[in-house]
């Protein structure tokens, strides 16, 4: 690709934002309560980096914002529509069903880092909420660590959805969207 065929459009900050997320959740994961700390800090690190991205989404370059990427329900509907018949326009930045699986994907890894923070101060009275949590009881334990499981595995469906999303766009448009994740760049025509 030359340089005059392409366009720069994810940031450093996207891309590494993405990569270490997928590296942190997947080490929060994979761990659960073998390896509590590990596990502990990995869950930080995904709040952190949900936090950044929120951030970034509403301070960053053009297609990191969510105001370009954000889309009503009926046009995310149209694109899933369009792209069942293989006729859904290419965006240079994020289509609207990957927008709203962006949305869908920070609330999940939020909810999911939050019941986690309330895991742990209500069975190991550790972490930010240790302080209003401990000694809070079995019930709740039960309740945070039922939250927890539920949104981790959610998470985990939503990223197989991604997935199989990017490979889908990457076909129907006849280009490699984990490269350009990597790289930052993609073609400017279609």
């Amino acid at each position: 690709m030359n340089t005059d065929s392409k366009v720069k459009v994810w940031d450093p900050v996207v891309r590494i934002f993405h990569w270490s997320l997928v590296s942190a959740f997947f080490i929060a994961y994979v761990t659960e309560e073998d390896f509590l700390s590990l596990h502990a800090w990995a869950g930080y690190t995904v709040l952190s980096l949900v936090f950044l991205r929120v951030l970034w989404g509403i301070v960053g370059t053009q297609y990191a914002r969510f105001a370009d990427f954000v889309y009503a329900p009926q046009a995310v509907k149209q694109f899933l529509l369009d792209t069942l018949h293989r006729r859904a326009p290419r965006y240079l930045g994020h289509n609207p069903a990957a927008g709203a699986m962006i949305i869908l994907l920070l609330v999940a890894l939020l909810l999911t880092s939050l019941s986690g923070l309330a895991v742990y101060g209500v069975e190991d009275s550790a972490g930010p909420l240790a302080g209003m949590l401990a000694g809070a009881g079995g019930f709740w334990g039960d309740v945070f660590e039922g939250v927890h499981e539920f949104f981790a595995n959610f998470t985990v469906f939503l990223v197989l959805l991604h997935v199989a999303g990017v490979i889908v766009e990457s076909l129907i448009h006849g280009e490699n969207l984990v490269s350009a994740m990597w790289h930052g760049y993609k073609r400017k025509a279609n």
